[in-house]
């Protein structure tokens, strides 16, 4: 919960954050199955990795990670001759089936993808990516961990212990004994994982020259406070729990509150170039209520390139399928036979260096689309965001 993502990047709805669900219940689903060692947890161990695979392909690397913990561990022999691992992996299989149809169907665009956009022929910048990738997510990690520390310290009677010897206060929380609070098995298995998840993916970088992405770590290191707890030799108090959850919720509170004044001063320092800001959801809101005026059914595709045709799938209550015109690779989610059948709304930034691209592309589909000028600016604390003026072709369904 101290984890500075949590607090200040959770406005990006993508799939990154959306691992720091699936991910935690697959490592469950796993230390559940390891233990049990029955059809029942191995098919449980199999729905979550189905799951976490289907929020991003990044998901692999924890997978592989929990799969050499498996190997690796000392109690293997045990594990892989029970049916859990294999009923996972059966019903793993079984339930990415459709999802495997439909990449051969859609050509693999997503692997064409990532072969496109992150895959550089230059060594020394994927190292100097996977130096920023490692520094990034080190800095994020040293916040919660130096709070963590406080919590331990901040445990009665500490203001004696601050007075007397103030070294004590962080000593006192360990001990060299016996800890029967500790599952060694399990807590073997919590390391393994957390260690190969942070070394893995920076040496596939530099092996493979990889475009590392600094918010591809924000998914694994979920198990560090966890790896630490499991340390043998670490006390952990009650009272320590409290502390964390108290500067848990005063550092929520405190974010939240000054989320709208950290806005409001970024619009008034700079108000044409916040494109966070950017007022998409009321664009999907008002292009929706223009489709049921007119044609009085579902908006179904909209065209537009990824930047604004994503947002407005995910805040448009139609949900209408991207498709992204003038890219080698596509959602795989609709075609342009399929727009043209169904109708679509075409979108164009005309503040995006991208503008000529995509008139020509309108004027070429969208022949018989209906124009229009939508202008959209939002508000903070009464100052005005960035106002971005939108071309809309409203190409109609087929008759």
């Amino acid at each position: 919960a101290l984890y500075p993502i949590f607090n200040f990047k959770g406005f990006k709805y993508n799939p990154d954050l959306l691992q720091l669900v699936t991910l935690p219940l697959l490592v469950l689903a796993y230390l559940n199955a390891f233990e049990k060692r029955s059809v029942k947890s191995g098919l449980w161990l199999g729905l979550a990795g189905a799951l976490a695979l289907m929020t991003k392909y990044w998901v692999l690397t924890m997978i592989g990670a929990i799969g050499l913990a498996a190997l690796c561990h000392p109690e293997r022999l045990k594990f892989l001759g029970s049916p859990a691992p294999w009923v996972a992996i059966g019903a793993l299989v079984a339930v990415m089936i459709p999802h495997l149809v439909w990449l051969k169907a859609v050509n693999f665009v997503p692997l064409t993808y990532a072969g496109d956009v992150y895959s550089l022929s230059s060594r020394a910048q994927s190292a100097q990516l996977v130096a920023g990738y490692i520094g990034h997510n080190l800095a994020l990690l040293l916040a919660p961990l130096a709070l963590a520390a406080l919590a331990l310290a901040w445990v009665p009677p500490w203001r004696a212990m601050l007075m007397r010897r103030p070294s004590a206060l962080f000593r006192r929380a360990w001990s060299r004994g016996a800890n029967a609070g500790v599952d060694t098995s399990q807590a073997l298995n919590i390391w393994i994982v957390q260690i190969v998840v942070a070394i893995g993916p920076p040496i596939g970088g530099l092996i493979f020259t990889v475009y590392m992405k600094t918010d591809w770590g924000i998914s694994l290191f979920f198990l560090t406070p966890l790896a630490l707890v499991a340390m043998p030799w670490l006390r952990l108090q009650r009272m320590a729990l409290f502390n964390i959850a108290a500067i848990w919720l005063a550092l929520t509170l405190a974010a939240l509150a000054a989320s709208p004044y950290i806005a409001a001063r970024e619009m008034a320092e700079n108000p044409n170039g916040a494109s966070s800001y950017i007022a998409r959801s009321q664009l999907a809101r008002e292009l929706t209520e223009t489709w049921h005026t007119r044609f009085h059914n579902r908006w179904a595709v909209v065209a537009g390139t990824t930047e604004i045709g994503e947002p407005m799938t995910f805040y448009s209550p139609d949900h209408p399928a991207p498709f992204t015109p003038g890219e080698l690779w596509s959602s795989g989610l609709t075609s342009m036979e399929e727009a043209k059948r169904f109708g679509f709304i075409g979108i164009c930034d005309t503040s995006d260096w991208r503008l000529p691209i995509c008139e020509a592309w309108m004027a070429a589909n969208a022949t018989n689309a209906e124009h229009l000028t939508i202008t959209t600016r939002r508000f903070f604390h009464s100052r005005p965001g960035p106002a971005v003026s939108w071309k809309i072709y409203i190409a109609p369904p087929a008759k």
